[in-house]
């Protein structure tokens, strides 16, 4: 397969880098990604600045194209201009350093450079390592061989992409795959306020994911139990269950 690799940790990052090592023996392999840092992008795109970019190559044989954009702004500017006499049938985002699971999807530049891919009609898998510490790159690589591995012989529905969620665990120990539901959760911000050296305000965000229900299908349980989360996602994110109260506004319009 024509693979495209991205990632919002950046090309110099060691998730895409792994990546990148884990599927070269068996597939072509482009790679555009953020030239830096870009966790929690979310879905924004560069519209009021040019996107540069520069060539990049590694020593374990990574080459590919440094963005100076968004993880979004990487996959239009692959799947719509770089490469679009030759598309990718896939595009893989990650390995992040960290968990995309429950409200973090709608944040993470990870997810949303899949969800781009999914928007311009081409399948996508975003990946994940749920840890800060100590990564298990080892096993994030098994798991990405064996998730690829369904995924070319069952394809992803269209408009879909797969959100997949590593425990940080010696593979022997992780119990398998399971396919769970985004857990409902919130962010609990905690704002500290500094001072910068000539006396001006500014403020650190931190803060704690906190868990609002008890379904132990969910990405966040699956992981805390040991086994992969296998969350299949799609764009539109009409609220069905509130149609139909909403349609009845038309009667009053006028």
């Amino acid at each position: 397969m024509k693979i495209l690799l991205c990632n919002d940790d950046g090309i110099h990052a060691k998730g895409i880098n792994v990546l990148y090592e884990t599927l070269s023996a068996t597939d072509e392999l482009v790679v555009v990604a953020p030239d830096a840092e870009r966790s929690a992008a979310g879905h924004a795109i560069t519209i009021y600045d040019p996107i540069r970019t520069m060539p990049v190559e590694r020593d374990n044989g990574l080459t590919g194209i440094a963005v100076d954009g968004t993880p979004a702004d990487c996959i239009k500017l692959a799947c719509s201009f770089l490469y679009k006499d030759v598309p990718p049938d896939l595009v893989v985002s990650g390995i992040n350093l960290g968990s995309n699971t429950g409200v973090s999807v709608l944040y993470s530049g990870t997810v949303s450079a899949a969800s781009e891919a999914a928007v311009l009609g081409i399948p996508a898998v975003a990946l994940s390592l749920c840890t800060w510490q100590n990564p298990n790159w080892e096993t994030a690589a098994e798991v990405t061989r064996l998730v690829l591995s369904k995924v070319r012989k069952n394809p992803l529905p269209k408009d879909t992409l797969l959100n997949v969620n590593i425990p940080n665990l010696p593979f022997d120990e992780i119990k398998g795959m399971k396919a769970g539901q985004m857990g409902r959760s919130r962010f609990i911000e905690k704002f500290s306020e500094h001072r910068d050296p000539r006396g001006n305000l500014y403020y650190w965000l931190d803060g704690d994911l906190e868990l609002i229900d008890e379904n132990f299908e969910t990405d966040i349980r699956l992981i805390e139990a040991g086994y992969v989360s296998l969350t299949p996602i799609h764009i539109d994110l009409t609220a069905y269950h509130a149609l139909q109260a909403v349609r009845k506004w038309d009667e009053d319009f006028r």
